[in-house]
């Protein structure tokens, strides 16, 4: 299989990467940014009809924690819709075999009854500190699925709950929580740091989903035949929820990585800062049904992305 990877050095497109090589025959193919901008429309075109490719990961996205969210609502947005648009349009237009479009738990409203199902999408409006990112999400699950209406395509769509692990982006102000939160304790116990501050109340909960976990969430769907893929989604409601089945607070989140990390000072919740959601823990039965289960548990999954955090703040320093 000649297989490209679009987003392979992000930590989702590179947990997919480590995943295919498992196969000798999969033929990887991948480009970094410098060498293809997947916003321009003309260059995704030009690479894709090139390449004799057999499928498309779709992991490529502007992605970002609640602050970069807020702060850059127009990037998330253009970019989004941008990369989508054009890998899913030149996809079609280069008969393409099969695309798999990886999607976000944000695209759910933010009140709606817990587990989320599939059903539960455009059943609301999502909570307000991602909607642009979570209307770029929601506009590349119906673009695959009007091109497999209108052009009998095979583009299909994964919804993964929070995901970490290894590759994530450690950046203290626009990373998400469990990056954030693993360099904070890091550097707070290097300092000798009495307490670290944690964004928020720490109530909400949250469900995460280590990255290698997901690759082979989608690598299965992929690899599903149509027949079994189509008696699991419906036309119009084609995603399918990929997640661990379990929630916990946030508090519960700092505490255990406080343990991981051997950090002993205290944690100090700042409620002036934003919350999210209250809760988000989908519905993944679907992919349950048809043979995944996750591998990894919460904490194994926080010391290897611990392990991760320490060979990167080694580089920068």
């Amino acid at each position: 299989m000649n297989i490209y990877i679009a987003g392979h050095k992000g930590m989702v497109g590179s947990a997919i990467v480590r995943n295919l090589k498992a196969d000798p025959e999969n033929k990887i193919i991948q480009r970094t940014h410098s060498e293809l901008d997947l916003n321009n429309q003309e260059s995704v075109n030009e690479f894709i009809s090139r390449e004799k490719i057999d499928q498309i990961y779709l992991a490529a996205a502007k992605v970002g924690g609640i602050n970069a969210n807020n702060s850059y609502p127009a990037d998330f947005i253009y970019q989004n819709l941008m990369i989508q648009s054009n890998i899913i349009n030149a996809a079609y237009v280069n008969n393409i075999q099969k695309l798999l479009f990886l999607g976000s738990s944000c695209i759910y409203p933010r009140e709606v009854k817990q587990p989320i199902s599939e059903d539960a999408l455009l059943n609301g409006r999502p909570d307000p500190t991602n909607e642009p990112y979570a209307i770029a999400k929601i506009a590349g699950i119906k673009l695959c699925e009007s091109y497999n209406r209108q052009h009998n395509t095979d583009f299909r769509s994964v919804m993964p709950t929070n995901l970490y692990g290894p590759g994530d982006n450690y950046d203290l102000e626009n990373g998400h929580v469990i990056p954030a939160l693993i360099r904070r304790f890091h550097e707070a116990k290097l300092n000798n740091d009495s307490s670290v501050i944690v964004w928020g109340t720490g109530e909400p909960k949250r469900e995460f989903l280590y990255v290698d976990d997901m690759a082979e969430a989608s690598i299965r769907v992929m690899n599903l035949d149509k027949t079994t893929y189509n008696q699991n989604t419906q036309t119009m409601l084609s995603h399918i929820n990929v997640g661990c089945g379990y929630e916990i607070t946030i508090r519960e989140l700092a505490e255990t990585i406080s343990r991981v990390t051997s950090y002993e000072g205290d944690i100090i919740f700042d409620s002036s800062k934003l919350n999210g959601s209250p809760r988000k823990l989908i519905d993944s039965s679907c992919i349950n049904g048809i043979g995944w289960h996750p591998k990894v548990n919460l904490e194994d999954g926080l010391r290897r992305t611990y392990n991760d955090l320490q060979k990167y703040y080694s580089q920068l320093n």
